[in-house]
C-alpha cells in the first residue's frame, strides 16, 4: 500500500489502525487557484484479486463525505468495464483555470510502474502534500570572542 502510494507521490494516511481507515489509504493535497485553500485527492489501494464496481461506489461515497475533489483507486488487477463506467459517471473536477480532470480515476500497479498512466491532476500550481520546512538561521551571538589572557 505505501509503495503504491509512493508511485503517485501521495502521503499514506497515518495514525489509523489497519482496517479502520474508512476507505482512505492516502492523500495528496494541491492548490489550483489563488484562494489559498488546500484541495485533496483521496487514494484507495486494493491488493486483492476480487475487485468490483462496489469499491468504486465506496470511493465515490468517501469523496462526498470528505469533500475531496478527486479520488484515485489503485489495484493490482485491471479495472473491469463496469468499474470504468461507474468512474466515468462520477464526472469531472474543474480546476481554477478551467481544465477538467476525471473525478474518479482507476489505475493499476502495472500502469504506474510502466508509466502508461498516472494521477491526472492540476500540475501548474504548487503541490503542498509535502511542505518544505522553512530555513532557520541561528541569530549571531553577541559575544563571539573568548578572553584568552591570564588574569
Amino acid at each position: 500500500q505505501y509503495w503504491a502510494l509512493g508511485l503517485c507521490g501521495a502521503r499514506p494516511t497515518e495514525g489509523i489502525k489497519k482496517g479502520a481507515d474508512r476507505g482512505i489509504d492516502g492523500r495528496l493535497y494541491f492548490h489550483d487557484d489563488n484562494s489559498g485553500t488546500s484541495k485533496q485527492i483521496i487514494f484507495s489501494v486494493k491488493g486483492g484479486q476480487n475487485i468490483g464496481v462496489s469499491e468504486v461506489r465506496d470511493l465515490i461515497g468517501v469523496l462526498q463525505r470528505e469533500k475531496a475533489e478527486i479520488g484515485v483507486y489503485i489495484s493490482f488487477e485491471e479495472p473491469t468495464k463496469p468499474m470504468q463506467r461507474e468512474a466515468a459517471e462520477a464526472g469531472f473536477y474543474t480546476s481554477g483555470d478551467g481544465s477538467k480532470y476525471p473525478r474518479v480515476q482507476l489505475l493499476s500497479i502495472k500502469d504506474l510502474i510502466e508509466g502508461n498512466k498516472n494521477v491526472q491532476r492540476p500540475l501548474h500550481v504548487r503541490d503542498v502534500t509535502f511542505r518544505k520546512a522553512p530555513r532557520n538561521r541561528p541569530t549571531p551571538s553577541e559575544n563571539l570572542t573568548l578572553n584568552l589572557t591570564d588574569e
